[in-house]
Parts: C-alpha cells; structure tokens; sequence
C-alpha cells in the first residue's frame, strides 16, 4: 500500500440536470473551477448510458471490460476519486450502485451515464497531494500514483 496525506480544500455542492453525462460533466466542472484532487459523492437518477461491471475473463491482461447497460430510469448512490492523468487533466474514477425495481446494477461509470432529472454531487477538493493517474503497461488501467515526497 502507499498513501500520502493532504488537507481539505474547497467543498462544491453541485446539481446536476438532466441529461448531464457522468463524469464528464464533473471533469469539465473540475477545470473551470481548477480542481486537480478531489472527492465526489454522488446521489439522484441515472436515465441512460453503461457502466464497466467488472473484466469479462480474470486473468486477462490486459482486460477487457464488461460493459453492462442502464436500461431505464435507476437510483444512483456513488463515490469516486478525482486526479489528474499524465497531462494533469482531472478524471473521475467514480463507482456507483443503481437501483431499479429491486435490483441493482453496480459498477465504473467510465463510460458515461446521463443524469435523469435529479443528479446531486459534493465534490470535494484535496490539496497538498502529488499523484496521477497513469497508464500501467500490464493492466491498461489509469493506476494511481503517489508521487510526492511525504509519503505515509
């Protein structure tokens, strides 16, 4: 395990509306407001899109994921982490559980989901942090990286 220590920056509360894509419109949002690291927690409606449920085959490498889609209006409960890629770009990996009609659909929304009416986020800000998403060689994923010197 390696981890690093950080503080609290600015907290964001953020409505989403209908149709907004999950998670690029958080990204976008990210930018403008100069958001390298944060934490999101997401609540509302999903309408549309898939999510990454899983590799199809275990020992893949590199894997090839699962793509499962959201068909119909669902719950969404979800939390992710934001950090910046290789070239400092803010990305989202944020997982969620969807509900509908006693079942649940639960995975990566990667891909993108579109918000159905109520998307509610908090999102937020860590400073203090060096780390990045970047491409490991074995798996294809963005991995993240701690690279500041105040490693704990």
């Amino acid at each position: 395990m390696k981890a690093t220590e950080g503080k609290i920056g600015r907290t964001f509360v953020i409505r989403l509306e209908d149709g907004d894509v999950v998670p690029d419109c958080i990204e976008k949002f990210a930018v403008r407001k100069k958001i390298t690291t944060a934490y999101a927690i997401m609540v509302g409606g999903i309408g549309s899109g898939q999510v990454v449920s899983g590799p199809r085959n275990t020992d893949d490498r590199p894997p090839e994921p699962m793509y499962l889609p959201v068909d119909g209006v669902h719950e969404v409960a979800g939390v992710g982490l934001l950090a910046p890629d290789g070239k400092g770009k803010p990305v989202l990996h944020i997982h969620a559980a969807l509900g509908r009609a006693g079942s649940t659909l639960t995975g990566c929304l990667r891909p993108g989901v579109k918000t159905w009416v109520i998307g509610e986020v908090v999102l937020i800000e860590i400073l203090g942090v060096d780390i990045a998403r970047l491409v490991d060689k074995t798996t294809g994923f963005e991995l993240l990286e701690i690279r500041d010197k105040k490693k704990t």
